[in-house]
């Protein structure tokens, strides 16, 4: 859910803070990596392969 489509203040509140939370986890781990990580398609694709080697295209085709 977005930030503005929380029903409540304290629900928008809570989903600033799981952004911050998230941007700032995801600089730390660009950080020891020493390249930015992949977004968008690539990060799904990315994702996808690093379980187990196979493409997102190729395990729905299984």
């Amino acid at each position: 859910m977005g930030i503005e489509q929380a029903p409540t203040e304290k629900g928008r509140q809570a989903a600033r803070g799981l952004r911050r939370s998230a941007a700032k986890e995801e600089k730390k781990v660009e950080a020891k990596k020493g390249s930015s990580l992949a977004k968008g398609p690539e990060r799904f694709e990315e994702r996808s392969k690093s379980s187990d080697g196979k493409s997102a295209g190729t395990k729905q085709r299984l």
